[in-house]
């Protein structure tokens, strides 16, 4: 199992992500945002803050070149992982449906958070049961997932929420914190499990869901 993950500049959770795949046994590789070109079972974009978020989060990642290489792996059916800053890359990409809004209260998040497993009819969460109440930090500015009626429909409809947060912290339209495409295949969460997955810190929660893909 080779694992890709990406490096934008202001990604502050590539070696936390790295740590856990490790532990894990997986064979990891940090990509530079600037390399287009990279061969992996699973491409990670971790969290952080890409490119300082100056504008919009993730508005100036989704056009680095190493993008070129995620959006390949795309196409051939690859799993993609995107953590907190990687799943408003996904979504400002089209990978993911939906967009991110600034945080209801427009303050910055961090904390732990209970979460409800709403399917586990895909490889991240298969090693739970639909209705688990997880416990995952949370860290952002802007968490407060946005779509359009039909677009909360189809996710609905197709069973692509994969987590819902118990009190919703953000402001998110239908407590959504994860969700993932219609092939099952491009995962995007705001809680980082790979911050969960030592006993030292108490909490081996994500190292449980990262396991999922191995």
């Amino acid at each position: 199992m080779k694992v890709a993950i990406i490096r934008f500049p202001g990604t502050n959770c590539e070696f936390d992500t790295e740590y856990a795949f490790n532990k894990l046994g997986a064979k990891t590789e940090i990509i530079w945002h600037e390399q287009k070109e990279f061969k992996a079972d699973l491409v990670v974009l971790p969290g952080g803050f890409s490119y300082g978020d100056y504008l919009r989060c993730a508005a100036i990642a989704k056009l680095a070149p190493a993008m070129q290489g995620v959006f390949e792996h795309a196409k051939k059916g690859g799993y993609i992982l995107g953590i907190c800053n990687g799943f408003q890359i996904l979504l400002e990409s089209g990978l993911l449906k939906g967009a991110m809004k600034h945080n209801e209260k427009l303050s910055f998040i961090s904390k732990n958070q209970d979460l409800k497993v709403v399917s586990n009819q895909n490889v991240f969460l298969r090693n739970f049961q639909k209705g688990d109440i997880v416990n995952l930090p949370i860290a952002h500015g802007e968490g407060n997932y946005y779509a359009k009626e039909n677009i909360l429909k189809e996710l609905e409809d197709k069973d692509l929420i994969t987590l819902k947060y118990q009190q919703n912290p953000n402001g998110s339209l239908c407590d959504i914190a994860g969700i993932c495409d219609e092939n099952k295949k491009i995962f995007g969460l705001m809680p980082h499990p790979e911050r969960a997955c030592d006993s030292v810190l108490g909490n081996e929660v994500g190292l449980k869901m990262l396991e999922g893909f191995m």
